[in-house]
């Protein structure tokens, strides 16, 4: 039984861009961390707290307008998902993510440009097996008509289902696999989206300064207003998972189960681990191995191969 590693990256890596609630430029360093030390943001610019904030899902201090992450002093950071999902696409255990304000910067809107950022200066394989959550027992989480189910499989699968009242959306369902490069083909690009009226109005908030048709897809009551149109057919469901993976990855470790998310949102998906951890019997840590003929059978899609990433 070879066991499936850890990993790092090679090289620190700096990632600079507008914040979309800010308006302001951010810029992060990723920084290689070692073996068990997990995802961990360190706010630079704040000198007189502790400024180190975990990636853990009892961390998460506002779901709202993205999920914000912060630690007991009052030091926090939004917008986390989209390079949590990033990193878990990768398969990235340890990372110390520096940071110059309180949210990650919007890119475009998806998870491609970290996915890009990251394989520019490649992964490190370090010594320790990789460690996974494994869901044992089924958990559930509704409100007001949205839901998210946890339930056992072998693989690590996540589904989801959207229903917008608009042309260009409608009802949109997509389920996918994460192994084998499949985030990255079918997930890493989707774009955030929103709605023309909703963006007019976190301006008058004073939020979503940064916000434009470079790093979302914007709606107004007919048509999206992008003019090179959609990456995806279904790009809105797309992106629904995208923020979950991220979300999820607040875990601690890639999960060993099928997550399945109807009209989810960060608060929703927040709560689904709220729910796994509050009984041992829902879950239970292993080593993530690759067995002698490297198949993964899952009871909901297509068997394939969980390589060494």
């Amino acid at each position: 039984m070879i066991k499936n590693f850890q990993h790092t990256i090679q090289n620190k890596t700096t990632i600079s861009d507008i914040g979309l609630h800010s308006g302001k430029v951010i810029t992060m360093n990723l920084i290689p961390a070692d073996e068990n030390h997990g995802i961990v943001f360190v706010r630079s610019d704040l000198t007189n707290i502790d400024n180190v904030i975990a990636a853990s899902w009892d961390n998460v201090v506002d779901t709202q307008l993205c999920t914000v992450i912060g630690n007991k002093f009052g030091a926090t950071v939004g917008t986390v998902e989209h390079l949590m999902s990033a990193l878990r696409g990768l398969g990235i255990d340890n990372l110390t993510i520096e940071i110059d304000g309180a949210e990650v910067p919007a890119m475009d809107g998806s998870a491609m440009p970290f996915i890009e950022a990251i394989e520019a200066v490649g992964l490190k394989k370090q010594n320790l097996p990789k460690r996974a959550i494994r869901v044992l027992k089924k958990v559930s989480v509704e409100n007001n008509g949205t839901k998210v189910t946890l339930t056992p499989d072998e693989a690590c699968v996540f589904a989801g289902e959207i229903e917008f009242d608009h042309a260009d959306i409608g009802k949109q369902r997509f389920e996918t696999q994460l192994v084998n490069g499949n985030f990255k083909h079918d997930i890493a690009s989707a774009r955030t989206f929103g709605f023309f009226h909703e963006a007019e109005w976190l301006r008058s908030q004073g939020l979503g300064l940064g916000g434009s048709l470079d790093n979302a897809i914007i709606l107004n009551e007919d048509v999206f207003m992008n003019e090179n149109g959609l990456r995806f057919g279904d790009e809105f469901i797309r992106h629904k998972l995208l923020d979950a993976i991220g979300d999820l990855y607040l875990a601690g470790g890639h999960i060993l189960g099928l997550y399945d998310g109807i009209k989810a949102g960060h608060a929703i998906n927040n709560a689904i681990l709220h729910e796994l951890f509050s009984a041992e019997e829902n879950w239970e840590y292993v080593d993530l191995p690759v067995s002698s003929s490297n198949i993964i059978k899952s009871n909901n899609i297509h068997a394939a191969e969980l390589v060494d990433a």
